[in-house]
């Protein structure tokens, strides 16, 4: 599938027409309506540029199924977007894709959001019944398509966004769910209905029929031991709760959210895993924005570990297209260790300064116009904080540079751990960039 615009206003091409761009990945395709530089040519005073209840309501259902069919068929990743009155985009198994391309068409030229509506309850899976209480074998061909496997994590993954637990279990050919409801989950979403609209309790209480069938035992494994227990009392105890975890993920993220925080997690505190395909000869690398894709990405990627844990708009590393020439010299520092990306800094050549004595914390002293390699950001893994890593890559630059440590410059804002940094690497005093810079 070749990627493609459909300009939905012949009279107006160019950037004012509303547009359908069509882009093919791997495991599924986008199909994306573009009404941004529309909008932007339109009056904004005479018109309404929000999107009807019912246009989002329907585009929002459409895109639900399609996600839950393309995770359903296997993709093992996670869909990310802004969507808004400017850009409505949509995640669509290929055999789909011409059908969300008039859909989108109708709902926008038309006001007919029927293609939408049948698009989804074309996509849409029978969770509701796979969920539902009692155990019950399903088998594939007869219940479900893809691999035992693959659909037992997708049930997973939805079980948890219900707050069920699914108690399952693949063979060869079949999936063993029995879904079952903890009274955590239950008195949290009775207690929250807002959060949960339209939850129901469809497990609390359940007793399998007679005949029902049992699930074959695995081995000699007792599956009995908690015949007859006694349930566990519960009580309501208020603990210290913080809203962010250190990495800068949100700690009460559940399902989807959950797992991606895990994975951030494990790559904010350890590194970030080096990709097989680039050969590492050295423990230091430096990145160009003239450097092949594969580094600059991976680069980006490192990079979002210290916009994630400090909260900060932008990236501090965005060259991501053609090889480029820039006049300040901007290239990234990546140590690694174990494998991992443990350590980055990102530099770029300036010539105007001011001394700063960080010790007594003054205002800035003298001016300096000398062209300095000037620490833009840098960030270590969390494991290895404290143990010398960011005073390594600092040396690295000012080697690379041909200077001494003490005539590195320092983007400012300081963040209390770069001026410890800087502190310890020069304890006269520091040179600080007074072009604008991303902070160290």
């Amino acid at each position: 599938m070749t990627e493609r615009t459909i300009d939905l206003d012949p009279d107006l091409r160019g950037w004012r027409s509303r547009k359908i761009h069509v882009r093919a990945y791997r495991w599924y395709a986008t199909v994306s309506l573009d009404r941004d530089g529309y909008l932007s040519a339109r009056d904004s005073w005479e018109h309404d540029d929000q999107l009807p209840a019912a246009y989002t309501e329907a585009v929002d259902r459409a895109r639900e199924a399609c996600m839950d069919r393309i995770s359903y068929d296997g993709y093992p990743g996670a869909f990310e977007w802004v969507s808004g009155p400017t850009w409505i985009p949509l995640f669509v198994p290929f055999p789909h894709v011409d059908a969300a391309v008039e859909a989108l068409r109708a709902a926008e030229l038309d006001h007919d959001h029927r293609g939408l509506r049948t698009l989804a309850e074309r996509l849409a899976l029978p969770v509701d019944d796979w969920l539902a209480p009692g155990q019950r074998e399903l088998v594939r061909g007869v219940d479900f398509v893809p691999p035992p496997a693959v659909f037992l994590r997708f049930l997973r993954r939805k079980a948890r966004e219900h707050g069920v637990r699914l108690n399952g279990r693949a063979t060869a050919g079949s999936v063993w769910v029995r879904p079952t409801l903890s009274p955590v989950e239950k008195q949290e979403r009775e207690g929250d209905p807002e959060r949960y609209p339209g939850w129901v309790d469809r497990w609390t209480g359940y007793a399998e029929p007679d005949g029902a069938p049992t699930r074959p035992p695995v081995g000699g494994r007792d599956h009995r031991l908690s015949h007859g227990a006694a349930p566990v009392r519960f009580r309501a105890v208020e603990t210290p709760s913080r809203g962010d975890c250190p990495c800068g993920m949100d700690l009460h993220a559940r399902g989807e959210a959950d797992d991606r925080h895990a994975t951030h997690h494990v790559e904010w505190a350890l590194g970030v895993p080096v990709p097989k395909n680039l050969a590492w000869w050295g423990s230091l690398a430096v990145v160009s924005t003239q450097s092949p894709i594969a580094w600059r990405k991976l680069v980006s990627r490192v990079a979002r570990m210290p916009q994630r844990e400090n909260q900060y708009d932008f990236s501090s590393w965005s060259h991501l297209d053609a090889p480029e020439v820039t006049p300040d010299n901007v290239r990234a520092y990546l140590l690694k260790a174990n494998e991992r990306v443990v350590g980055y800094l990102v530099s770029r050549d300036r010539s105007r300064h001011a001394r700063w004595d960080l010790v007594r914390g003054s205002r800035y002293g003298e001016q300096d116009d000398t062209l300095r390699p000037c620490v833009d950001l840098i960030w270590v893994a969390d494991t290895h904080r404290r143990r010398g890593t960011g005073a390594r890559l600092v040396r690295a630059l000012a080697d690379d540079f041909g200077c001494q440590v003490a005539d590195v410059s320092w983007s400012a804002p300081f963040s209390e751990a770069g001026q410890r940094l800087a502190r310890g690497l020069s304890p006269q005093g520091v040179w600080v960039s007074t072009a604008q810079g991303s902070g160290s």
